[in-house]
Parts: C-alpha cells; structure tokens; sequence
C-alpha cells in the first residue's frame, strides 16, 4: 500500500478554508522540524484545486545565500524570469513576494526565524511595506503567502513583537504538534502492523512525528525488528536519520547546552537541584548559570519543559525537568554515542547497546504514552472515563510517586495509575502502589468521599495477569486496551 497521508483533518479544514477564500493572506504555520508543515500545504492545494506555488526553505546563511536559494527555486518552480526577475537584493525579494501573490500565487517560506539574523533583519521591514499593500487590496489579491517556521520564540519575534516591522499583520495562524496516537496507529495498521510492543518502540523513537514513519516505510523497515531498523535508519553511512538531531537541534545551540541536555534525557523527571549538582560535578564554572540555561531551552528552543505535580501551585518550587521530543530524548540517551562509535567497533555490538539504552527509556516512554492516550479518549468520547483533569504525574516531598491522576469530577470519581514497561513487574509492584494511593488521599481529603479507582497498565497482559490484577483490587489494561475504538 503506498503512503498517504494520515490525521490533520482539523488543520487540513483550517487551511482549505484559507485557500478557497481566493483574497489575500499572510498564514504563519509553526511546528517542530519534520512535523508536516510543507505537507500540510501541499496536500490542501491539492484538495482545493491547482495554483502556482513557489517554495523556498530559506537557509542560515549571508543575503547572498538567501537570495540564491530563492533564485533555485523559482527556476525549479519554472516562473518565467521575464515576469518574476530574479531578486538581487532583500528589498527586490519582497516586491518579488507582492508581485507573485497579485499574480495569484502561492509563496511559501519555510525557515522564516531566520530572518531574526542581523544581517537579515531589514528583509521583514521592506516585506511590511509589501504587506500593508496587499492587506489595503485584499479582495482584489488572488495569492496568500505561508510563513513557517521550526525555532518557536524567533518566529514568535518577528511576528508577534510589538517592536517588529510585521507585527500584527497575520491574518491566519496553524500551530502544528505532533500526529495523535490514533493516526500513528492508523499508519502502522497500514504499512507495518500495530503490535503493541512495535508500537511502543516506534512511538518511544519518533512520537507522532510523520516524516520518520515515512523514512522508515522508505527504507522498508518500518515493520523489521527493533535492531534492524535501528541498523538502517541509524548506523549506516546513508542512514537518513543519521545526523537528524545535529541538524535539527544540536547545530542551533553550538555545544552550549549539551551537559544538561543530556542529563535531562537520562534522567527524565529530574529537579533543579539534581541539574545543580550534575553539572556542578562535569563543569563547575558553569553551575551557576543552570537556571539561565534552562530559560533558555525551554523558553527560546522549547526543547525542555517544566512540569508541576497534580494541584500544584503555578509557582510552586517543585518542578521537574522533561526534554519535550521523544527524538532528541531517544537520541541523547540511547543512540548518540553508539551511533558516534561505528567507526571503531562492531555494528551489531553498537546496534544492540543502543537498543538496550531504549527499552530502558521505554518505561517514561509508556508514562507519557498513556497519559495522551487517556487524554485522546476522553476528547473523543471513547471508553468510560471522561477526564475533567489533565493527566500528569504526581509526586510530593514525602516520596509518594503515582504515574497517573485521573480526576473525573462530574461523577467524582479519581484514578490512580501505575505504568510498568514489563508486565511482571506490575505484581510485585502493588504493595507499594497502594501505599502511594493511601498517602496521597491522606495528603488530599477533598478526596475522601469519591470513588477511588486503581488502574495497572502495561504494554501486553496476559489473561492470568489480568485475572490477578482483578484479584488486588486492580483494573487492568494494555495499550490494545486503551487504542480500542480510538481509530
């Protein structure tokens, strides 16, 4: 079966409904490296019917470079050089942008935050020029043009900064995530089988992520075992995710970040004061500027998040520190150094450390997993129990640690989860998960009068498991449990 494409029906109305407008736009479209952006646009031209598009991923580079890339372009796009000469300057390539929309095209700039560059910067105030035109001939403009952009907060600048030559002048934004669970179930259901096992892997590697499920399809092993596309995908010198990180990620922050990087990779849900003391250790000069760094990463990169526990306050001191893509989780704490090594010893040895390294990180894997899938369930009416309450971990000072708070208040019913990646370890587990349980409604009577729900999930029970799970006052499920009905 060839590769379709899968989930973004909202986004994809969104976008059709820009188009069919048939007047001017100015759409910004943000989202992670690899999320579908372009795809996005393509498939809903597609949809409405043709129209002249010209694209251009505009690169990190001088004006020249700028300015060559969009030359290549229009010469790919095969625009008549007659009509559209080929800009020679930032100013030439915005009046380029306003001749191409009145004409009716489509233009589409990906990589747009670069224009935050200093020595790019002046192209945003000759494009304000260009925009207040078209914006002042709206109806009479038959194209629209697409902005899009990976690095969040520059984008965000250019855009959105009272200061900013193009402040207010978007007249459409689509903020792309990642694919929800049930379309990466529908995609592997297509082309590879949704083993639950396979799936927790795949998802653990590349969350909803559509590009690196298609590279795999490509590269036929999106159904193999784990080493083998591993193998593939990873370790040969024309692996397609082989450098994905260091283009994605690693070459924006220049080595500056990497020692808390990789600490918050492996060990996920650490606290301030472990990241202290980490990098206290490796590199003292640099303990001090912790706090700065981590504003940095999360605010400007949005590559680590901050996460409170259940009914915290906001400015609770007790947070802990999360990467917020699987990819660069997966590849900082499992796959880089292997990966680095392939030179200098055996594949299958370094193929198989790297596999080790993930299933480990599986079992946050998991956590996260079914928190979404609870969150997805309850959004589309699927299953039992409607959360009121978004799901996350709770933990207090105490060491009470529950994987999963699942308030529903309507009929004041709360549920508590635990999350094992293997499903042995669910039994001898239960004494101490009760214990959690106990503390946290005596830490929380609010509590006291409602249901209280026990829930034990893994990735596959068997039915003595389940049976046994029943037994001590436990609800069973698996991730076939928690995808039923979703797709």
């Amino acid at each position: 079966m060839t590769w379709r494409f899968y989930g973004r029906n909202s986004e994809l109305f969104e976008l059709q409904s820009i188009l069919q407008r048939r007047r001017w736009f100015f759409a910004r479209i943000t989202g992670r490296r690899r999320i579908g952006k372009t795809t996005l646009i393509q498939q809903a031209l597609d949809s409405v019917g043709a129209r002249d598009i010209l694209y251009v991923q505009i690169p990190d580079s001088a004006p020249a470079g700028v300015l060559s890339a969009v030359a290549d372009s229009m010469d790919t796009f095969g625009l008549d050089i007659d009509q559209f000469p080929r800009p020679t300057s930032l100013q030439a390539l915005a009046h380029v942008v306003g001749d191409m929309v009145r004409a009716g095209h489509i233009v589409a700039l990906d990589e747009f935050q670069y224009f935050s560059r200093k020595h790019l910067y002046e192209f945003t105030s000759h494009l304000q020029a260009i925009v207040d035109g078209l914006s002042a001939e709206a109806t009479d403009v038959p194209g629209g043009l697409f902005v899009l952009g990976s690095l969040h907060t520059e984008l965000m600048a250019l855009l959105e900064d009272r200061t900013a030559p193009l402040y207010n002048r978007i007249t459409d934004h689509i903020e792309l995530d990642h694919l929800d669970t049930a379309s990466v179930q529908a995609l592997l259901r297509e082309h590879g089988g949704d083993d639950p096992e396979h799936l927790l892997f795949l998802w653990n590697l590349f969350e909803g992520v559509p590009k690196f499920y298609r590279d795999c399809y490509e590269q036929g092993v999106l159904n193999a075992d784990r080493q083998a596309l591993l193998s593939r995908m990873f370790f040969r010198s024309s692996s397609p995710l082989r450098t994905e990180a260091e283009q994605w990620f690693l070459s924006e922050l220049r080595g500056r970040y990497d020692v808390i990087l990789k600490y918050v990779a492996r060990h996920p849900g650490c606290t301030n004061g472990d990241l202290k003391a980490h990098v206290c250790n490796v590199s003292p000069d640099a303990a001090e500027q912790v706090g700065g760094y981590l504003k940095t990463l999360s605010g400007k990169y949005r590559m680590v998040e901050r996460k409170l526990p259940v009914f915290a306050r906001a400015r609770a001191r007790r947070g802990r520190y999360y990467l917020r893509d699987n990819f660069l989780r997966a590849w900082l704490s499992s796959l880089a150094n292997p990966v680095a090594a392939i030179n200098f010893r055996p594949e299958p040895i370094l193929v198989r450390q790297a596999d080790e390294r993930l299933y480990q990180t599986e079992g946050f894997g998991l956590e996260r997993l079914v928190g979404q899938l609870y969150e997805e369930r309850s959004r589309k009416g699927v299953g039992d129990y409607p959360l009121t309450r978004r799901i996350q971990g709770y933990w207090d000072r105490a060491g009470t640690e529950i994987d999963l708070v699942a308030l529903n208040e309507e009929d004041r019913v709360i549920r508590f989860g635990t999350c094992k990646r293997s499903a042995s370890k669910l039994l001898p587990d239960l004494h101490k998960f009760h214990g959690h349980v106990d503390r946290f409604l005596s830490a929380h009577p609010q509590y006291e009068s409602w249901k209280v729900e026990k829930v034990a999930i893994t990735t596959v029970l068997d039915n003595d498991t389940r049976a046994a799970l029943r037994n001590a006052d436990c609800i069973p499920q698996d991730l076939s449990d928690l995808f039923d009905g979703l797709s």
